[in-house]
């Protein structure tokens, strides 16, 4: 009746085109002017859904009821004041949270040794006197900065399963970022504990890592060095670590600039040496310099971030000058690099500031702005007086690193890096199994109506005890159903046996019931 002309609109994906349906006025020929309707085309161009990064947050409640002991400066409570920040600026709705599983001594002996964590799990507050040789062999206990406490190993059950969980989730591809501010204890070695940390989750989750992913890069902004985990990895280039810390007479004494790696690692390890007073524009700028040649030359397809809460101003156990938004800018930079990237905790014990810290660059890497009031909490008078998020530099702190010890920090990494022949590869190979089964870790996406099989400790399905009644398929959930079902699976049992001895005619010897269920028995244990 009429031919008319419409506007679409339409919606693409990434920055593709879209078609649209559009409604218009017409004319009809030849009585005159009409209402008519007529379709159009439009062309839509959609925003890049690709534009914000997918982040992931791992949290036990838990996991801030754990106590070190009086006058220990490492306070777990801290993570609690943390996560009722997140929840009280509303971040918690931004992203994705998860209630890790508490890593296996199995998983953790992926680095650690087998005695040392079968010593961790099994030694308390009550049995010490028992242990004494061992404590002394581990570095634990009296006289070390690793007591032991109630829930020791529970404690670093958590954390380690937040970071092994994350990096599951980033091999997978079903996060960007994933964040766990209970782990980053870079500290801990193979068979010893050493400056508050016990478990290396850390090393651990890189090692997962490295099933998928060719290079994983390690960034430390810690006050202190991290040792543990660039020991770990000293004589490989699969992995560059990269520490910005106090150096001199400053525990734990390591990260000279001349500590370079070794064998197939030489020149991937790296360590910039700094002293007291470290501003913001100075901590910033040397991280930009040297991250943005770091990232050129060895192109990491995962990184792993310590974000040590102690570098900041005021820290108990720190002595450099630098705010959040000095220590934010450091995270916000790596991120631009849309790599895989999994963020850690670390030190801090100045409390109020460490939950302050990790709130902020929380919000930073969801790229969402939050007010510098802090929201009423439970833990709200920690932050008085003032009760603001952002906190101010020490105006009488002297600022001890030169221009002339930075430029030669600086120029002598990026001489280092520049030896480098390029990124290294890996030969094509099969990829490992996860240290835990893929339907463990994304047990959400499992269906809740289905039985689904129970898992032996190397994570294989376990085989079904023959003795187990079933009714239907496999289903023997309704309980009311139990007795008959049972009954009923008896006398299924009996006569699917007895037409087995008919169709085979005795020409094969039958198992007795009793060997089989030996057999399955030995079969489980191994």
């Amino acid at each position: 009746q009429g031919l008319g002309s419409g506007l679409g609109l339409g919606l693409g994906l990434g920055l593709g085109l879209g078609l649209g349906l559009g409604l218009g006025l017409g004319s009809r020929a030849p009585a005159g002017p009409g209402l008519g309707f007529g379709f159009g085309l439009g062309l839509g161009f959609g925003a890049k859904m690709s534009g914000k990064q997918r982040v992931s947050y791992y949290y036990r409640g838990d996991v801030g009821h754990f106590y070190y002991g009086p006058g220990h400066p490492m306070k777990p409570h801290r993570l609690k004041l943390t996560h009722h920040l997140l929840l009280t600026y509303g971040l918690y709705r931004k992203m994705d949270v998860y209630r890790p599983h508490p890593a296996t001594a199995q998983e953790m002996t992926r680095f650690h040794s087998d005695d040392y964590i079968d010593f961790l799990s099994r030694v308390t507050p009550d049995n010490l006197k028992t242990f004494q040789s061992q404590m002394q062999k581990f570095n634990i206990g009296a006289f070390t900065d690793c007591p032991v406490f109630d829930g020791l190993f529970e404690f670093t059950q958590i954390y380690t399963g937040c970071s092994l969980d994350g990096a599951v989730k980033l091999n997978h591809g079903l996060t960007d970022v994933a964040v766990n501010w209970s782990g980053g204890l870079h500290h801990a070695k193979k068979s010893e504990a050493s400056g508050f940390c016990y478990v290396n989750d850390i090393v651990l989750a890189i090692l997962e890592l490295l099933k998928y992913h060719p290079r994983v890069l390690y960034v430390d902004i810690d006050i202190h060095h991290g040792d543990g985990v660039e020991e770990a990895f000293y004589c490989t280039d699969r992995v560059m670590t990269v520490s910005f810390h106090k150096f001199g007479e400053f525990f734990p004494g390591t990260g000279d600039i001349k500590d370079t790696g070794a064998k197939e690692g030489k020149y991937y390890s790296v360590n910039c040496p700094l002293q007291e007073g470290m501003d913001d524009e100075s901590f910033v700028q040397v991280f930009k310099r040297i991250m943005a040649k770091v990232m050129e030359m060895y192109r990491p397809t995962a990184v792993v971030l310590q974000c040590g809460a102690d570098s900041l101003t005021g820290d108990r156990l720190g002595c450099f000058n630098v705010t959040l938004r000095g220590h934010g800018a450091c995270v916000e930079y790596l991120k631009t690099f849309n790599v895989p990237m999994l963020v850690l905790g670390g030190g801090g014990y100045t409390i109020r500031n460490v939950s302050r810290l990790w709130t902020y660059e929380t919000s930073l890497l969801l790229g969402q702005d939050i007010g510098d009031a802090i929201p009423y909490n439970d833990y709200f008078e920690y932050y008085g007086p003032d009760f603001k998020l952002h906190l101010r530099p020490n105006p009488q702190m002297e600022n001890q690193n030169g221009r002339d010890h930075l430029d030669f920090c600086v120029n002598t990494i990026l001489q280092q890096l520049g030896t480098l022949q390029g990124a290294p590869s890996v030969q094509l190979q099969e990829v490992p199994p996860d240290l835990r089964s893929h339907d463990d870790v994304f047990g959400d996406t499992l269906d809740p109506d289905r039985r689904h099989p129970a898992r032996t400790k190397g994570g294989g399905e376990k085989a079904a005890d023959p003795r187990e009644l079933y009714a239907g398929d496999k289903d023997q959930d309704e309980s009311e159903a139990a007795p008959k079902e049972a009954a009923k699976g008896k006398d299924e049992s009996k006569a699917a046996e007895a037409n087995a001895k008919e169709e085979g005619g005795g020409s094969q010897a039958q198992t007795t019931q009793e060997e089989q269920l030996k057999k399955d028995e030995a079969s489980a244990e191994a």
